[in-house]
């Protein structure tokens, strides 16, 4: 699959989105601070003059640059794309903020393969774990922005923060922890666990929630593989964050329930042995393998 390099991380504040969809690109970008009314109606004058695209014209004048045409045509095909500032989401969250960058392609490429491998294949197959045999190879932000990439897609898309160990998803995303994934294995909490992220429509995150002296055994009950059947039938893609698989037993749990699993390595830092007998352990417990990503450092 396709290699991942990070981006540099964006420090986005609190504030409010913007509903442009079908408006003029001009009005967008007017409102946004990104073009003078002077300017806009200089682009204007060409943009009739010569016949050619708000866009187009733009750039002729040097005026606007391709980022933020880009980001006008964002707005208006109603593709989810946030700037900083506008939301509580984590400037980690490439897929949010810079939609267009090389890493996020990779991301979508990505996607492209899970489409045709599993998740296009059956609607049995709606879930699939995000393994890494260590800590620091990225699982978590791989699981987080591929959720994105597969909300923007219009998939109706649930992630699970499996990793009870050492949660980061609600911090991702700007979420409550309080109530999650162990309160709801518990008995202590039902559907309100799950939470919509409003910046991104189709996305819905479900915390680890508050810490369990027994989170393996959590894992282990029934109620998570009935849970996980419900989630089946209400959302079109579900991805679950683990543990580093040479620690804990969790991520092979989870990667059973859920079916399948998609391998994260990361370039000069995975150790090929520990992948290896990751690799062979999830596949003698049921659980199969799609793919593998490897992240360069």
């Amino acid at each position: 699959m396709a290699n991942i390099q990070l981006e540099p991380k964006i420090n986005p504040q609190d504030g409010p989105t913007v509903d442009y969809q079908g408006r003029p690109m001009g009005t967008i970008l007017v409102d946004e601070g990104r073009l003078r009314l002077e300017d806009a109606d200089r682009i204007l004058k060409l943009q009739r003059k010569r016949g050619v695209s708000f866009g187009e014209a733009a750039k002729q004048l040097r005026v606007l640059s391709e980022d933020d045409i880009q980001y006008a045509l964002a707005r208006q095909f109603d593709y989810p794309y946030l700037i900083p500032g506008q939301s509580k989401l984590q400037g980690e969250l490439v897929a949010a903020y810079t939609p267009f960058a090389p890493v996020v392609e990779n991301l979508r490429a990505t996607r492209s393969q899970l489409m045709l491998r599993w998740f296009g294949v059956s609607a049995a197959q709606r879930a699939i774990a995000i393994v890494s045999a260590n800590r620091g190879e990225g699982r978590s932000w791989v699981a987080a922005n591929l959720a994105i990439v597969f909300s923007q897609l219009g998939e109706r898309t649930l992630l699970i923060d499996g990793d009870l160990r050492q949660s980061r998803q609600h911090l991702l995303f700007g979420v409550s922890n309080k109530i999650g994934l162990t309160t709801l294995l518990a008995g202590r909490s039902a559907a309100e666990s799950i939470q919509r992220i409003p910046d991104l429509r189709e996305l819905s995150v479900l915390p680890a929630g508050a810490d369990a002296p027994n989170p393996q055994e959590l894992l282990m009950r029934s109620a998570f593989g009935t849970f996980l059947q419900e989630m089946r039938s209400k959302y079109d893609v579900i991805l679950i964050d683990t543990p580093a698989a040479s620690e804990y037993a969790d991520a092979h749990t989870l990667a059973v329930r859920a079916g399948a699993a998609l391998i994260v390595a990361c370039d000069r830092h995975s150790q090929v042995s520990r992948l290896r007998r990751m690799t062979d352990d999830m596949r003698e417990a049921g659980a199969q393998i799609v793919g593998s990503l490897i992240r360069k450092q």
